[in-house]
């Protein structure tokens, strides 16, 4: 069995999308303290975390962007779409702030010689993190699905994609489409995934991503991995 983290760390000022508030980390208490209770001298040490629902590596909740009544929360979603059979394509070659047409995607997928399966899980290697990550770009530049790319997805019945960047879209209109067409169409996606490229060419595997049981959240944290049997 192989374990791969998609997963970027969490850390006081990650890179979020400038719309989100940003992720503050602080030491809320350490080890230079001595405590004692009764006849026991010890120490501890803990965090204060404050962030979005949206930072770091995390899963969107059709809530997010769907405005109508019984839109789905995050704490209401099935733990199912999250334990997933799961394919990664390689679109490392696109350029940045480039949205990826339907005939890239199936050329993409004739690469791979996999198929799609009805449930599947659809990663989407982009090469954003070997070219961005950590720059000022990482926030403007990273390429994205086209629209009729995410409809394209969507018939046939996945049940979420993943990207590298912190939208599933190039910036501007076309991001905040991409986000209404998946609600329209029941899927959803992740973002800013990371180690991609430890899964082209490897077929399928396991994908798992659980979300924090956040009360009504719009999103939430994942820690994702890929499982090789």
């Amino acid at each position: 069995m192989e374990l791969i983290d998609l997963s970027r760390e969490l850390f006081h000022r990650t890179q979020v999308h400038p719309s989100h508030p940003p992720v503050v980390m602080t030491v809320w208490g350490d080890h230079s303290e001595k405590k004692v209770a009764g006849n026991t001298t010890f120490t501890s040490k803990a965090l204060s975390i404050a962030f979005s629902d949206h930072a770091g590596t995390h899963v969107d909740a059709p809530v997010h962007f769907d405005p109508r009544p019984g839109a789905a929360s995050i704490d209401q979603m099935p733990l199912e779409k999250f334990y997933t059979e799961a394919i990664c394509l390689d679109l490392s070659h696109i350029p940045l702030k480039h949205a990826a047409t339907v005939a890239e995607m199936e050329a993409a997928l004739a690469k791979s010689e996999q198929e799609i399966r009805p449930g599947d899980t659809v990663l989407l290697h982009m090469a954003t993190n070997e070219r961005l990550l950590g720059k000022p770009g990482y926030l403007h530049d990273f390429p994205g699905l086209a629209l009729e790319s995410v409809h394209w997805l969507a018939d046939r019945g996945i049940g979420m994609f993943g990207v590298e960047a912190i939208s599933p879209a190039p910036e501007g209109e076309l991001n905040f489409q991409a986000h209404m067409a998946c609600a329209e169409r029941g899927i959803t996606h992740m973002e800013c995934l990371a180690n991609l490229d430890r899964l082209v060419g490897r077929g399928r595997f396991r994908f798992i991503g659980f979300p924090l049981k956040i009360r009504g959240g719009t999103a939430s944290p994942i820690r994702a991995v890929a499982l090789f049997d």
